[in-house]
């Protein structure tokens, strides 16, 4: 059969005055195809009917109703898990390349004769009117910092009517983390929308016994109030409604991942230099919404004078062993602190503890629950006084600040196991009185050389080297005598 194209230019060469046989040969065909479709006036695809045959047999035609059965049984069954259960059923009979055939069949049954789908509604967004937020893992951007993995999340925020989106790195999904992500992102954007909708984040909700029934954290409230926010969730388990900010997420993390793989490695310096990595890009991202971000920020309302800086307080004594837990972890404090009560102030990633109105310490908060942060400095002083506390000691394991002390210990307890209590409880005090690193520096020293860390070994690697003495200057006696006999002779001459 001839093309659409040949035929069509036999009917403008006929046009033009041309014969029919200059014509065909022209198009490229006889004469007498060419008076056939002179005679139709149709194109040749205007000619075709609809193929209502197969061109070959069916290979699932007498397994179709066994499988017709398991999909009306579970709809959501796959084509793949369902040829597997049939090539089980008829060993040698069907081959992988039939898999497709059987999806087109399934395909075509879920269409005619499936079960309903559910609907997606899209939504009409007004300027102004709402912001969607959520937390986001990054762990699998593989991301480290000076080396080492860091596992962190981020809080995404988008603006449902333009997409501007401001995002900020937390540790946890806590309240502390949802309030300083939700008050750093407001001021990003530089405004304030009218609804802030999250998902069943228990920072802001509280789910209660009845089905579907749920109500507000009170200082969840409290934080939406001075912004003049209404709040605003989706249902438990229906990503969909939160819609902007999951492909929010989806689009961020694969912007982010590029500009990794442009830069050409995953690891920065420390967390500053990453947090500008990111902030940078989504400034890049946010300058191809500018159109809409200008109709939008029109109808955001102003910002409050003051961001509120939430947090949590709550007391906590100073027990014997100089620790506090807060909350639900411990942390030690220096031990002057023994007895005190302290006001800690809990913050997204930090404790500030106060005595009275002064801050006392400030310390790196834990994620989770059931853990413990012990900073050796702060009972180093009265564990060197009791070494034959250190083999018990519950919290032994946080008093190796990294595994080169580890490791140190571990040779201490096969080459002196009578001693090595004592001897590392000494080279940790060294390290508190000096500095770590150059203690850990002399770990490694010893310990590639083969020689035994004892403190004697590694306070001479640790020494600083004996400054010159002073020399003793003689102060010469002064002679003021000269200063009077030229006085005098000044005096002479009459000056």
């Amino acid at each position: 059969m001839k093309k659409d194209a040949e035929v069509r230019l036999l009917r403008r060469e006929r046009q033009k005055g041309t014969t029919q046989a200059v014509a065909a040969a022209r198009a490229g065909m006889s004469e007498r195809t060419a008076r056939k479709y002179e005679r139709l006036g149709s194109l040749p695809s205007q000619m075709k009917g609809a193929r209502r045959y197969r061109t070959r047999p069916d290979p699932f035609a007498e397994d179709w109703p066994w499988v017709r059965g398991e999909l009306e049984r579970d709809p959501a069954l796959q084509g793949v898990t369902l040829f597997g259960l049939l090539c089980a059923r008829r060993p040698g009979r069907y081959e992988e390349s039939q898999l497709r055939t059987l999806q087109r069949h399934i395909q075509r049954w879920r269409a005619l004769a499936g079960p309903e789908r559910e609907v997606m509604f899209a939504q009409r967004h007004e300027p102004g009117e709402a912001a969607q937020s959520d937390f986001t893992h990054m762990d699998d951007l593989a991301v480290t910092l000076g080396g080492e993995p860091f596992s962190h999340l981020v809080f995404h925020l988008v603006l449902t009517y333009s997409n501007v989106e401001a995002i900020s790195l937390c540790l946890s999904e806590s309240f502390e983390a949802l309030a300083d992500g939700l008050e750093r992102a407001l001021w990003q954007v530089g405004g304030v929308p009218k609804v802030h909708r999250t998902d069943q984040l228990t920072a802001a909700v509280r789910q209660l016994d009845r089905p579907a029934q749920h109500e507000w954290q009170r200082r969840y409230v409290a934080l939406l109030a001075h912004y003049g926010m209404a709040p605003a969730t989706g249902t438990a388990g229906e990503a969909h409604q939160q819609g902007d900010v999951e492909q929010g997420h989806h689009r961020f993390k694969q912007a982010a991942d590029q500009a990794l793989r442009v830069r050409g490695h995953r690891d920065f310096p420390d967390r500053a230099g990453y947090e500008r990595f990111l902030q940078e890009l989504v400034t890049r991202r946010n300058q191809t919404r500018g159109a809409r971000f200008a109709e939008e920020r029109a109808a955001l309302r102003p910002l409050p004078a003051m961001p509120l800086l939430p947090c949590r307080e709550v007391r906590a004594t100073v027990g014997p062993g100089s620790t506090i837990r807060v909350p639900g972890n411990a942390y030690s404090v220096p031990s002057r602190r023994i007895g005190a009560q302290l006001t800690v102030r809990v913050r997204a990633e930090a404790l500030e503890c106060y005595v009275g109105t002064a801050l006392a310490v400030s310390l790196p908060r834990l994620a989770g629950t059931g853990r413990q942060r012990i900073d050796y400095r702060h009972v180093i002083w009265s564990l060197v006084r009791k070494p034959g506390a250190f083999a018990a000691y519950r919290y032994r394991d946080e008093l190796f600040p990294t595994l080169c002390f580890r490791r140190a210990y571990d040779r201490l307890c096969e080459a002196r196991p009578e001693r090595a209590d004592r001897e590392y409880v000494r080279v940790l005090h060294l390290a508190a009185g000096t500095t770590e690193a150059d203690v850990a520096a002399a770990l490694g020293l010893l310990l590639e050389a083969g020689t035994v860390p004892t403190f004697d070994a590694v306070r001479e690697l640790v020494r600083p080297p004996e400054r010159p003495p002073v020399p003793a200057l003689a102060m010469p006696a002064a002679a003021f005598g000269v200063y009077d006999q030229l006085l005098a002779g000044r005096g002479a001459r009459g000056d």
